[in-house]
């Protein structure tokens, strides 16, 4: 397998040079933008596997970019900005980000989320994949409609199964709650965020062995909800 490719939208220099030893010296192949255009530029040139962008650009906000990426390309956006508030959070999921590291940061969790984002793309690479999914002891059979956890067939609401499939369609990402109320409910909820609570409490009781420490399904505080792929 080729080295993946990192595109980094960055212009604080010392950031661009920390990640650059950090991501050479794991085997990425590293382009750098400094600015939002050539961000833009470098992503529909260089096609890579992975995009991480700041919010705090000098030409064009983050957002912006992440909107105009989101028009042509599905590729992972890793968002990495010292705007840490949840509503900065909840922008840019909304916008498309796939995943978000606030700054200061560790290099390990930032390579922790890489990998994560190229194995959702792996994933979705392979139809038998889009089909099933599959994490520990939990199993989920899209075209049969089935949940497993073991092998014990686990009986699941309308609600609760398509709030799941949602999750599972996501796998390693985190979702809004407005995403989820929106996916599953329809664009008139999108204020409804207790429905997604609540539906989620009753997923957790018929799929983790401890709810209240939930191994699969997580929460991302005041952001949504990520479904562990590890």
């Amino acid at each position: 397998m080729p080295d993946p490719v990192v595109v980094l939208i960055e212009d604080e220099p010392q950031i661009r040079r920390f990640l650059r030893a950090t991501l050479t010296g794991q085997g990425y192949r590293l382009f750098e933008a400094a600015t939002g255009a050539d961000g833009l530029v470098e992503v529909g040139s260089r096609q890579p596997d992975v995009v991480i962008v700041d919010l705090g650009l000098p030409d064009i906000d983050g957002i912006d970019v992440i909107r105009r990426l989101r028009e042509w390309t599905a590729v992972p956006i890793i968002v990495l900005s010292a705007r840490g508030q949840e509503r900065d959070k909840v922008a840019a999921l909304d916008a498309g980000a796939d995943d978000y590291v606030s700054k200061p940061f560790g290099a390990g969790e930032l390579l922790a989320r890489i990998r994560v984002a190229l194995r959702h793309t792996a994933g979705a690479s392979h139809e038998d994949d889009d089909a099933a999914f599959q994490v520990g002891e939990l199993r989920m059979d899209l075209l049969r409609r089935q949940v497993f956890v073991g092998e014990s067939e686990v009986r699941l609401t309308p609600i609760e199964y398509k709030l799941l499939a949602t999750l599972v369609q996501h796998a390693g990402k985190v979702v809004t709650h407005s995403q989820l109320l929106r996916e599953v409910w329809g664009p008139t909820h999108t204020d409804a965020a207790h429905y997604v609570r609540v539906y989620m409490a009753h997923l957790r009781h018929k799929l983790e062995a401890e709810p209240a420490r939930p191994r699969y399904l997580l929460t991302e505080p005041g952001v949504g909800y990520r479904l562990t792929t590890e």
